[in-house]
């Protein structure tokens, strides 16, 4: 596959107005967290823009607390970037929306982890998070901007997949990502909630069948690589006319294959480092010191994430490693190494079966 960076998000500032529980950042308010200046966010932009014009996502944190970040968002559009913004939607009003129409933001997501006030509050760690999104879809739906909502599950809400689904659904949403948490920053206290590795084909079985019924929501499960196997399988088991055909956004890095972490994909933090994903917290340099382009061709980091034949486990002996690759974040999290089998894939390949 062609190893060219299409989707960048940038960690725009680590502070947050939430505590959600599975923070990557563990992003808060008042702890005096980092952030570029803008003019050093106009450089990142320049490094970045020598070498490719991706999708660039606006993250933290919030990056709607940033008093420049359409700045940011124009200057990025000036260098033929399609920008979006990532925010939990508590801070969305009228002024932002209209701000964004202003400054052509392609898409912006908002997080819905549930159903209910309940159920969403609670795993935010804060009151009236639900009705900010709520309030936020709104807001977007009435100025015309596209959305897609992200959606992160641990055993607490489980159950609630389907209704969260449903919900994101009739709010109008142009996609809805079902994340599979990955234990890292603050989520590393969610360790004991992780969904049981049993659970999940069960849960990707749904998903399979639910996508094959949606022509209105593009549908992906994220962070759950293992899916790129049980299309297929369950494929195979479909008749001619029963099997999914997956389809994906035209600003997205495509829906053919799982774990794309150094590979079309990458995240920025804060302080400028480079890593594979906004879930493996190892660096691959520091864009404030070397060029981006030497950092995506030339990094240890990122060229061993390519080299799938020597994927330890039974993820190096898989029929399926060029399609799904196992969350590389989710093996250093559980077991120490990048480089290690998805601790949270079942699968035997057909080498190992014997």
């Amino acid at each position: 596959m062609e190893f060219a960076p299409k989707w960048i998000a940038w960690e725009s500032t680590e502070r947050c107005n939430l505590s959600c529980i599975h923070c990557r950042c563990s992003s808060e308010l008042t702890k005096d967290l980092f952030t570029l200046d803008t003019q050093k966010a106009y450089e990142l932009i320049d490094n970045i823009a020598s070498y490719c014009k991706p999708v660039f996502v606006l993250s933290g944190g919030e990056p709607l607390m940033r008093p420049d970040i359409y700045d940011i968002a124009e200057y990025a559009n000036q260098k033929d970037f399609r920008v979006c913004i990532a925010t939990n939607g508590a801070m969305l009003n009228e002024d932002h929306c209209q701000k964004m129409k202003d400054h052509n933001i392609r898409m912006v997501s908002l997080s819905l982890d549930g159903s209910t006030q309940a159920i969403h509050d609670d795993f935010r760690k804060h009151d009236g998070a639900f009705d900010g999104v709520m309030r936020g879809a709104e807001l977007l739906n009435r100025f015309g901007i596209k959305f897609l909502i992200n959606s992160s599950f641990t055993k607490r809400n489980q159950h609630d997949i389907a209704a969260t689904f449903k919900l994101a659904k009739n709010l109008g949403a142009t996609a809805w990502y079902m994340f599979m948490i990955v234990p890292t920053g603050r989520g590393e206290d969610v360790m004991a909630e992780l969904i049981e590795a049993e659970d999940y084909n069960e849960i990707l079985e749904w998903h399979y069948h639910q996508e094959k019924l949606e022509d209105e929501i593009l549908m992906r499960p994220t962070c759950a690589p293992h899916y790129y196997r049980v299309v297929p399988q369950l494929n195979k088991k479909a008749a001619k006319d029963d099997k999914l055909k997956r389809r994906s956004l035209t600003f997205s890095t495509g829906g053919g294959k799982g774990c794309i972490a150094a590979q079309n994909i990458c995240f920025i933090n804060a302080r400028g480092n480079v890593h594979p994903c906004s879930y493996l917290p190892l660096s691959a340099g520091n864009l404030l010191e070397k060029p981006f382009k030497e950092i995506w061709e030339d990094s240890k980091l990122f060229n061993d994430m390519r080299d799938f034949k020597s994927y330890k486990g039974r993820c190096g002996k898989c029929e399926y490693v060029n399609v799904c690759g196992g969350c590389r974040a989710r093996a250093y999290s559980v077991k120490g190494d990048y480089m290690e089998e998805e601790p949270f894939c079942d699968y035997i390949p057909k080498k190992m079966q014997k």
